[in-house]
Formats: structure tokens, sequence, C-alpha cells
């Protein structure tokens, strides 16, 4: 294993025992996925600006492997630092970055999400390689993506 790869495996390891962004408040609309083959789940909401225009923060709550869970708490750190910078997301610009993180994982390891963009969520990269983990990864994401499309 290359030093890169054993920094993402601690970065996994780290999110998946540290969570961030964990705890959802009473009345947010929220959104449930879960991995039937593995038996994960989120429940995940988005938290937007005073205009609903952006969004400022991502909270969520869930059980599941390593992969599901850090998944779930790097996105929630990704749009925290988006936000913390002055730039918190639109839907659009949300939109894109679900995208491109769904090619990448679908890729099986020819695409590595870029650091720059993604932040320690580009740890995720070597999941691609594992078919059966992929969905593990994805489930924060694909929650995100339905309270979205429920918005639009």
């Amino acid at each position: 294993m290359s030093a890169l790869e054993q920094l993402y495996q601690q970065i996994i390891l780290d999110h998946s025992k540290h969570p961030h962004g964990v705890g959802l408040e009473v009345g947010e609309e929220t959104s449930h996925q879960r991995n039937p083959v593995c038996g994960d789940e989120i429940t995940l909401a988005l938290r937007w600006n005073p205009a609903g225009a952006r969004i400022e923060a991502i909270a969520w709550e869930g059980a599941g492997c390593s992969i599901s869970q850090s998944s779930a708490s790097l996105l929630a750190t990704l749009a925290e630092e988006s936000a913390d910078e002055g730039a918190p997301w639109t839907p659009e610009e949300f939109t894109a970055l679900i995208e491109e993180f769904r090619e990448a994982l679908r890729s099986r390891g020819a695409i590595a999400l870029d650091e720059e963009r993604f932040g320690d969520a580009a740890a995720l990269s070597g999941v691609s390689r594992y078919v059966a983990r992929v969905k593990c990864a994805m489930l924060a994401w694909v929650a995100a993506e339905d309270l979205l499309a429920r918005r639009a």
C-alpha cells in the first residue's frame, strides 16, 4: 500500500470514528436512504441559508460500515468548508459536485476525485475499485440528491 493510500485509509477511518455533521433537528426535511445489500442507512438534511438559495450545512444520522459513515461525514465537512470560505453551494453547484462524485466512483479506478475540489472526500477515490462498496460511499450523496430533486 502506498503512502497516499495509507493516508486516505486513515482519513476514512478517522471520519468513521469521529464523524462530522451528525445531528438532525426536529422538523428538518430529510431523506432516508438504505443500502439493502449491506444494511447501511443514512438520514440526511440540507440546511439552507435564510434566503433558501444556498446550502450552508449538511446534517445526518446513520449506521453502517466505515465507508458509508465516513462518506456522510466527509460530505458534511465539504459543505461546511464551502460555507466557511464564503461560497456555500447553490443547488446547481451541488448537483454538479454529486455528478462528479458519482462518475469517479463508477469509474472503477479510472477517474480520481480532485483534491482541490473534493478536499478530504478525495480519499474515497479508492472505493471505485470495489464495485460492491460504491453504494456504501454514494449513500449520503444520493440522499442529498433526493432532497435537491424534491426542492426543484
